[in-house]
Order: structure tokens, then C-alpha cells, then sequence
């Protein structure tokens, strides 16, 4: 596991448009974020917090868990996660997008399925609220209709009633 580290820092760039993770010599991650949907907290102080390095470290030992991603892969969702949570400015729902939730079986992963009119894809909630949650997509690609697409890790709020559960048996199924 790459550990967090008091030297890592958040750097925006002009460049790319995007929010970048300095991860030391000649380490850095490149986040689908663009500075214009940042907090200015990025800006104010960009060293990883304490806060950053717990829920970065969450993130990762739960991804862990299944046994489905390299630990590499666990690391860059890990670091896009607490990219989206922590310096995302708040957005709007966007559930439309989705198809409802009619099952009766609880929601108790964050690693969780949304369904669009195009495809059914792997999500990870990043935030849950009471009403939506915020969730970055673990795809290569997601297909919201037949204009729009997700690229990984990109972030989307979507009302809780359109959160599938992950089914564990086809999630284990799949590494087999």
C-alpha cells in the first residue's frame, strides 16, 4: 500500500485544467476534476491533511477487501475519492440519468451499481447524504445516454433511490 505521506500535496494546474496529488519524486496523479468545480481549499492549503490521509486509508483497505483490484488501482480510486470529497464543490443531482431502485435488499457497500438507459456500471459513494449521495465511477467508461459519458472517477450526485446494491456473489464471480 502506498502510505500517506506529510509530503504529499495538492497542486492545480493551469496546464491540464485539473487538480493534480504530488506524490513525491517523480510521482504524481492526475485527477479528472477540473479547478473550476474546486473549493478554494486547494488553493489555501494544499498539503494532504490528516483528514485526506484517514479517509484516503479507509477508501483503500475497504477497497482491499475485494480482492478485485490491483493495489495500485486501490490507490488511485483511494486518492480521486478523497479528491471528490473533500475539494469538490457541492453539485446538484443528477438522477435523471439513472434508473430507480425497486429492490428490496439494503444498501450496505459504498461500492455500489447505478443504471443507465445504456449500461450498468460499478460506483463508489464517496458521500452519503440523507437524499443523494456523491459517487465516482469505477468504469473505463459510463454511458449516460447516448451523448454523455463518465470517464473514471468522475464524479456524479445522484438521488439514493437510484443506488443498486453490488451483488457480492457476482462481484467474486467475476475474479474467478
Amino acid at each position: 500500500m502506498l502510505q500517506a505521506s506529510k509530503d504529499w500535496r495538492w497542486k492545480r494546474s493551469e496546464e491540464s485544467n485539473r487538480l493534480h496529488v504530488d506524490l513525491g519524486p517523480d510521482m504524481e496523479l492526475i485527477t479528472p476534476y477540473k479547478l473550476r468545480l474546486l473549493t478554494e481549499d486547494t488553493r489555501v492549503n494544499p498539503n494532504f491533511s490528516l483528514q485526506d490521509a484517514e479517509f484516503y486509508n479507509q477508501v483503500f483497505c475497504y477497497l482491499q477487501q475485494f480482492a478485485v483490484w490491483s493495489e495500485a488501482v486501490c490507490c488511485q480510486i483511494a486518492l480521486n475519492a478523497t479528491a471528490a470529497k473533500h475539494y469538490l464543490l457541492p453539485m446538484q443531482p443528477k438522477s435523471w440519468f439513472f434508473k430507480p431502485y425497486l429492490g428490496a435488499t439494503a444498501i450496505n457497500d459504498a461500492v455500489v451499481v447505478l443504471e443507465s438507459d445504456c449500461q450498468q456500471g460499478e460506483f463508489l459513494i464517496v458521500e452519503c447524504g440523507a437524499e443523494a449521495s456523491l459517487c465516482i465511477n469505477l468504469q473505463a467508461e459510463f454511458r449516460l445516454d447516448e451523448h454523455l459519458i463518465l470517464e473514471p472517477f468522475q464524479a456524479i450526485r445522484v438521488l439514493n433511490n437510484r443506488i443498486h446494491p453490488l451483488m457480492a456473489m457476482q462481484k467474486s464471480a467475476q475474479t474467478a
